[in-house]
């Protein structure tokens, strides 16, 4: 070897071990190549540098692979807050072993939420895509401690570590409340979450019949009075402590609450069930004002005068700011397994007789006339599953156009739920695996996830209206951060377009209201929203109008193209 080439090698061994210094690797021998009598040279400088990244995505230094992982997280995004896992601190405890191995945390606002074993599998994936991990990465799903949570300095002792509470509320006795209240609880403890449930009608206390303890004895924890439990969920009721129900005046009672509030400690909770006594008087106030109250679930039965109900209800948790996430219409429908069945040769006799009136004396057709209302009626059976709505088919359309309440759930007039009511084993423990119990499943998964749009997202999430005076315009800002319409609007239009029962009507959906009836010159007096889904507005014509937010951003899709020129 000459000495320049000499010199040549001893350069790419100085070369190789700076790049090894500084990348962390020492180039392959294919990116050089010998010159005869020159020593050595790079076939390609991007090869070289081709290489250093790829190996440093295949192994990343330490202080890259976090960096890398928590990049490859932030493109799951928690569709109940509008953001990603990473910026809402969901991802804990971040780990890679000497194998490459990645091992996390991902700790949700609830343990009861629906949506995580879809997280855990898109984080599994999304890891073990990255190619210099094991591909098997260790996700672990939890949620935040109950006990971590600041308690209100107005909040009972009793009450501090309670993460939310969920009041169950009817307007009138006798609709299922209390069933509702009960399998709710469940459903939320079958799903991962602390739960417990308090039986706030002193007056006619339900729980102990329902719910029969694992043991009837009341201890004390200090000054506290200790729950009971049964099957992990806590329960308390006045008819635990004290046989049958009080004979007392409202102030009397509202007092004895009070006292039973401060006095019961219910420890780490993530969910305390509150059953309220039936109506909207002083006591229902006054539990909705004292306990802090998260959320709100009406209980209601199809029929029509059960709306008006609902209506109170949502309007009574309004007036101190607790929104109702979803109504729960009881005894629906009555499931039937026996297909109606009618005399064939009845109604064949009695369609001849109409077809002889009408001049058609043909009784071959009025045999098929039967065979063809059979044949209808069967299948229309089939289609509803046998169910039989003796109380009508509810109000899920008017309370999704007028309130903007989409989670309505049905649950069946059935023997079994109420002989469990009865026997002191709630249906949903007796009989998991029933369609019933999958849908107060499903009730329970949407309670979770709307307490979290109401603790986590309310603010950040809720729709801007505001209207400005000087163009007399109402501004607009509707939906998250990835979805957002924004726009303009006359006030008039929105007035314009008032659902209620005075400017619609209820059953026929015939318009009353004409239009132009209503000035241009009206402006809102004064706006509200009033629970998650819909805006209370105040109008300077003396009306009252409620709307759902999905109404509003039709609207104001319908006006951006209206204003925009036919192409």
């Amino acid at each position: 070897m000459r000495l320049y080439d000499a010199k040549a090698s001893l350069y790419a061994t100085l070369l190789g071990a700076l790049m090894y210094k500084t990348f962390g690797f020492t180039p392959s021998t294919k990116c050089w190549e010998p010159i005869t009598g020159r020593g050595w040279r790079s076939n390609n400088l991007l090869t070289v540098l081709s290489e250093t990244k790829q190996l440093d995505e295949q192994q990343p230094s330490k202080s890259k692979w976090e960096a890398q992982i928590l990049l490859k997280l932030s493109s799951i995004i928690d569709p109940d807050l509008g953001r990603d896992i990473v910026s809402l601190g969901f991802i804990k405890d971040l780990q890679i072993d000497d194998d490459y191995q990645v091992s996390f945390d991902v700790e949700l606002t609830t343990p009861a939420s629906p949506l995580k074993e879809e997280f855990k599998i898109q984080c599994e994936n999304l890891i073990n895509s990255i190619e210099w991990t094991t591909g098997k990465a260790n996700v672990t799903m939890t949620a935040a401690d109950p006990s971590r949570i600041g308690a209100n300095p107005d909040t009972p002792f009793g009450l501090s570590q309670v993460k939310a509470i969920i009041a169950v509320s009817s307007c009138k006795g006798g609709v299922g409340k209390s069933t509702t209240a009960v399998n709710l609880a469940y459903s939320l403890k079958k799903l991962g979450a602390e739960v417990g449930i308090f039986d706030a009608d002193i007056y006619g206390p339900s729980l102990p019949t329902m719910v029969t303890p694992d043991s009837d004895a009341v201890e004390f924890v200090g000054r506290q009075i200790k729950t009971l439990e049964r099957d992990g969920v806590k329960l308390m009721s006045f008819g635990y402590v004290n046989e049958g129900s009080a004979v007392m005046r409202g102030p009397m009672i509202t007092q004895l609450l009070d006292q039973f509030l401060s006095l019961t400690f219910w420890g780490p909770l993530d969910y305390l069930i509150l059953d309220m006594p039936p109506g909207t008087g002083d006591i229902q106030l006054t539990l909705s004002q004292k306990m802090n109250i998260t959320a709100a679930v009406i209980v209601t039965t199809p029929q029509e005068l059960s709306f008006v109900d609902v209506e109170r209800g949502i309007q009574m948790f309004d007036s101190v700011n607790v929104p109702c996430v979803s109504v729960v219409e009881n005894m629906a429908y009555l499931e039937t397994d026996v297909e109606p069945k009618f005399d064939e040769r009845i109604m064949s006799d009695a369609l001849q007789f109409v077809l002889k009136e009408k001049g058609i004396d043909d009784t071959h057709l009025a045999e098929e006339l039967v065979s063809v209302v059979k044949s209808s009626l069967q299948d229309s059976m089939k289609q509803d599953h046998n169910k039989l709505r003796i109380f009508g088919k509810g109000h899920k359309k008017r309370l999704s156009d007028q309130w903007g309440i989409e989670h309505t759930f049905s649950i069946p007039l059935m023997e079994k739920i109420a002989a469990n009511g009865d026997s002191g084993t709630p249906f949903v423990m007796e009989y998991p695996n029933s369609e019933q119990a999958a849908i107060y499943k499903d009730l329970a998964g949407t309670v979770a996830r709307e307490v979290v749009k109401v603790q986590y997202a309310n603010n950040r999430n809720r729709p801007t209206i505001a209207y400005n005076s000087k163009n007399h315009l109402l501004e607009i800002s509707i939906g998250n951060e990835d979805d957002k319409d924004t726009g303009t609007m006359p006030p008039a239009d929105l007035r314009r377009e008032c659902k209620c029962a005075a400017c619609v009507e209820e059953f026929s959906g015939r318009q009353i209201l004409k239009p132009e009836d209503i000035l241009d010159s009206v402006i809102p007096a004064s706006m509200n929203p009033t629970g998650n889904y819909a805006l209370s507005v105040d109008w300077s014509d003396g009306h009252k109008s409620l709307y759902p937010y999905k109404q509003i951003r039709s609207l104001l899709k319908s006006t951006r193209e209206a204003r925009q020129p036919n192409l």
